[in-house]
């Protein structure tokens, strides 16, 4: 085994590293950014003739008159140079570093962002949220987020833009050469990939294909040696990244870094460097709250954020950690939503200014474990050394507590009332006075004054509570009506006691509330319901009525019956939806020339209408194909029977079927109505239907019929809609699924319907459902179906709701 020390060694020589390449980064930008300075402040000499201290205040004066940095000041004045000027000085910048035009509204660009980010409570949201800032900004078409994982891989923590499949693939990454994020995260630099040819030569590059993101940024978070996530920036856009965008992206990965840290990450120890014990030691004695910032500058010396270095042991802030336990915390980890508001800025006037800076007071709104927190502020800074003291006032939440009160009295409309029985000291609230209409001019009511508000009808009850109330402590809540100019009003009294020791009631404190709104609403639903109720006690008679009238036309047989060498059975379920009665229908009989007449039919709309319209349809058809009458002529004088009808516009489908059994033929013709579904050796199919159009639709429709020769053993089944519909499913679908049912139970046992119908049907049916099932014996001499009775052969009809 190796030392016990050397791993702690190692870490510590890890860190040392890190902290010494980051230096060494900032000394180079530094560096840059003081050539670029001296670059700007020998043209604003050689144009002016002004000495380097004034070309120096000169570029203070306009960076700070024009909100920009002191960098982009210099950069815009070396712009704006003269050609010549430029061709002079070797040591110009290149064009195409020249800062991009809306640069100085950077700052408002990052607020939204801070204050987009302030809700967030994951890194997969994180990523939604910056995807939704960055779409604008950077022309962003997706965001990922790798976190860097203890066996060397890094795993996908979040994602925006990028479908499931894509984040399910690239979910997890070992260690490979070539990956952009594990160079960023090696480097602490950031990656811009631009020219997707050359870049699929150096990188793998994610995507399928990956000419969907041709331009790619990747950046550490947080920026230097120490990233422990990296940030993935793709568009669909083949144009570079203007510098704009990369100043924008390398200032959001700051505040990634913090809400990353805030949300699962350990932030930094507070032994980092910054405040000296006598410092502490002060801010220790004092009463308020108070805690010393210290700025952290980026390369060109702009503040990017502030470190907590001390604070006073009563400083409380709106999460609740107070004092030390605030120590090394960074603002914009622990309060994203301050950046880019008046607060921020006034620190930044604070520290270059050296004027403390006191704000108006403001709401400060986070969120904590997930439950949104908000306090109200009055911040005051001052400038201390290099940092800030800052101290506030949290206003006290007793002055919103009455308030919330206030709203709850309006918004319920009750108003409280306290009377003293020991003192006589009566209060009420606003309230109270606009539920009794009283003028507060006159001041409150006794209680014994109370009861002559009422009705005289409700006066002695709300007398004796408040006398149980006085004498023996008894809480009551008792309605009263009182008489207004707009009517009478219901109103509401609830009140208790504070008794002695003794039991003897010292005080008195309760609401009144104005019921009047609700007690309205009551009344006129117990009318609404009477109404409903007799409304369902007509529709109920004239159901009766209508059940009636269908049993005493033709009541349903009991028993299947053999009709021309055929069985016969027929089934009806009515609605279980409703109270109505429709108008499914069918016949069956056998014809003064053998033959057999089947009908099936379905009137339009419900109730004693139309029952009356199919026993006026099967009536007249069994009349008219008993005469000689054929199947398509009947179809048509029954569509012109139901166009001169009494109202003109009931319509109805039918389909009509008769049966030669010494041909073993069976012609049949329909109007609008669903196909017949024949089972044929196990195969089953529906019949193609010959034209025929609803009843009751046209003044000149056409009708034809078709022919099917019977084979042994067939088994045919006509039916209604109710069969086969159900809410919110096509009618294919519904066909398809009687094929499957008579399919599976089309065996031709005596059963068989039964158990046909109870595949089909739902436990809650809406329509009407009526079969008629015909099959053709196997063999004459076939007796393996249920026995039929011989005083059930002949005619079967009936007419069903």
């Amino acid at each position: 085994m190796g030392d016990p020390g050397t791993g702690g060694d190692s870490a510590a020589l890890a860190r040392v590293v890190a902290r010494q390449r980051a230096e060494l980064e900032r000394l180079r930008d530094r560096a840059a950014t003081a050539a670029v300075l001296e670059r700007a402040k020998g043209a604003l000499m050689a144009l002016t003739g002004c000495s380097p201290d004034a070309a120096h205040d000169e570029l203070r004066r306009r960076a700070r008159g024009s909100g920009r940095t002191l960098v982009e000041e210099c950069w815009l004045a070396l712009g704006s140079l003269p050609p010549s000027t430029q061709e002079a000085d070797p040591a110009a910048p290149p064009p195409r570093e020249t800062p991009p035009a809306g640069a100085p509204d950077l700052a408002e660009a990052l607020g939204r962002m801070g204050r987009d980010l302030v809700r967030v409570g994951s890194p997969q949201e994180l990523a939604a949220r910056l995807l939704d800032q960055l779409a604008s900004e950077a022309r962003a078409d997706a965001v990922l987020l790798y976190e860097r994982q203890a066996e060397g891989g890094i795993e996908l923590i979040g994602h925006a833009g990028a479908d499931p499949r894509f984040a399910a693939q690239w979910r997890h990454v070992p260690p490979l050469a070539g990956v952009p994020a594990f160079e960023v995260l090696a480097t602490g630099e950031p990656l811009w990939l631009e020219d997707l040819p050359a870049d699929r030569t150096r990188y793998l590059l994610s995507g399928s294909p990956p000419e969907r993101w041709p331009t790619r940024a990747w950046l550490p978070v947080p920026a230097g040696g120490a990233g422990r996530v990296a940030l993935g920036v793709l568009r669909r856009h083949d144009q570079p990244f203007e510098p704009r965008e990369r100043e924008l992206l390398r200032a959001a990965t700051r505040l990634c870094a913090g809400r990353l840290r805030a949300l699962d990450a350990p932030r930094e120890a507070p032994g980092e460097p910054g405040v000296t014990p006598p410092v502490q030691a002060v801010l220790d004695t004092l009463p308020g709250p108070a805690v010393l910032l210290t700025p952290l500058r980026d390369p060109a010396g702009e503040v990017e954020d502030y470190r907590i270095d001390a604070a006073a042991p009563h400083t409380v802030d709106v999460f609740g950690r107070t004092g030390r336990d605030m120590v090394g915390r960074r603002i914009l980890e622990s309060y994203p939503s301050v950046a880019g508001e008046p607060l921020w800025r006034g620190y930044l006037t604070a520290l270059e200014t050296g004027v403390p800076f006191e704000g108006e007071p403001f709401a400060y709104q986070d969120v904590s474990d997930g439950v949104a927190v908000t306090a109200t502020y009055s911040v005051r800074a001052a400038p201390l050394g290099e940092g800030l003291l800052v101290s506030w006032l949290r206003y006290d939440p007793t002055e919103r507590q009455e308030q919330r009160l206030a709203d709850v009295q309006r918004l319920g409309n009750l108003g409280w009332a306290n009377w003293n029985l020991v003192t006589g000291e009566i209060s009420w609230s606003a309230q109270a006075y606009a539920v009794l209409r009283r003028d507060p001019a006159l001041g409150p009511l006794e209680l014994a004054e109370l009861p002559a508000l009422a009705l005289p009808q409700d006066a002695d009850q709300l007398a004796a509570a408040i006398t149980g109330l006085v004498r023996r402590g008894r809480a009551f809540d008792t309605p009263f009506r009182v008489e207004a100019p707009e009517g009478v009003r219901h109103l509401r009294l609830v009140a208790e006691a504070v008794t002695e020791p003794d039991g003897t009631p010292a005080e008195v404190h309760g609401f009144v509330q104005d019921l009047t709104a609700q007690r309205s609403a009551e009344l006129a639903l117990v009318k609404s319901e009477r109404t409903m109720l007799l409304q369902r006690g007509v529709l109920q008679a004239e159901r009766a009525l209508a059940a009636r009238l269908q049993h005493a036309l033709l009541p349903l047989p009991s028993k299947p019956v053999r009709l021309a060498g055929l069985r016969v059975e027929v089934a009806y379920l009515p609605a279980q939806a409703g109270i109505h009665v429709g108008g499914d229908w069918f016949s069956a009989i056998e014809l003064p020339d053998s033959d057999a007449l089947f009908v099936v039919g379905d009137v339009a709309g419900h109730g004693i209408d139309a029952v009356a319209t199919m026993a006026q349809l099967r009536f007249t058809a069994k009349g008219m194909v008993s005469t000689g009458t054929s199947l398509t002529v009947a179809l048509a004088r029954l569509n012109q029977l139901l166009l001169h009808s009494r109202d003109g516009r009931r319509t109805a489908t039918m389909i009509m079927a008769r049966y030669d059994p010494d041909q073993q033929v069976l012609t049949w013709a329909q109007a609008g109505h669903p196909p017949p579904l024949l089972v044929r050796h196990g195969e089953v199919r529906y019949l193609d239907r010959p034209v025929g159009m609803l009843l009751g639709a046209s003044a000149r429709p056409s009708y034809e019929s078709a022919q099917l020769r019977l084979a042994p053993g067939d088994r045919l089944l006509l039916y209604t809609d109710g069969l086969v519909e159900r809410p919110g499913e096509g009618l294919d679908v519904g066909l398809a699924r009687l094929a499957e049912a008579a399919r599976a139970h089309g065996d031709g046992g005596w059963d068989s319907l039964d158990a046909l119908l109870a595949a089909m049907v739902a436990d809650e049916r809406r329509d009407d459902v009526c079969v008629l099932d015909i099959r053709m014996p196997a063999r004459t001499d076939d007796h393996t179906e249920e026995p039929v009775d011989a005083a059930d052969t002949g005619d079967l009809e009936a007419q069903n709701g």
